[in-house]
């Protein structure tokens, strides 16, 4: 059985490739930081020794199996500076973007160039006909990545989710194949 390589996509600063197991130590680090376990549902902090390892030995089966593809978010001098995925629910033709960035790489615009480039390999590779995504509601500087991609604003799932034993709403938004502009 051949298996299809995670591709790796470009933008004018950066390169989305498939993460390595070297990226381990770097991707504790980054993910460590409590203010992005803060933000993300999934990331837990204290950030466990080896968890990264073996996240990133998941990708690529979960890639063969369609259930995700994720990729390393990498400046075009090498530094990683977050990560991004789509997760794969090929039976309706949809996803869920999801993503971090290191804090040190906050407010540069990593994430928007990442995403929109997510979004066209979503829609034109993959064939999908909706890409979603959520965030926490006191996180709106993912919310503003989601509407400079041009995702729509879709709701509030009031009290959604436990983020370390607090209630949490999360607010979704959701791009749709004929919802790109030309």
């Amino acid at each position: 059985m051949t298996t299809v390589p995670i591709p790796t996509l470009h933008t004018d600063r950066l390169w989305l490739r498939p993460f390595s197991l070297a990226d381990a130590a770097l991707v504790e680090d980054l993910a460590g930081d409590r203010d992005i376990a803060a933000r993300t549902l999934t990331i837990p902090h204290p950030y466990p020794p080896g968890l990264a390892a073996q996240w990133i030995r998941c990708h690529g089966p979960d890639f063969a199996e369609g259930k995700s593809v994720n990729w390393a978010i990498v400046r075009r001098d090498g530094h990683l500076c977050g990560a991004m995925g789509l997760g794969l629910v090929r039976e309706f033709h949809l996803a869920e973007l999801g993503y971090w960035i290191g804090r040190p790489f906050w407010g540069q615009g990593y994430c928007t160039e990442a995403a929109r480039a997510v979004i066209a390999y979503g829609f034109d590779t993959l064939g999908l006909n909706r890409i979603q995504a959520t965030h926490f509601a006191d996180n709106p500087a993912s919310g503003r990545v989601m509407e400079k991609i041009g995702m729509t604003y879709e709701g509030c799932r009031r009290q959604h989710t436990v983020k370390w034993g607090e209630f949490k709403d999360i607010k979704l938004y959701g791009i749709l194949h004929s919802d790109r502009r030309p």
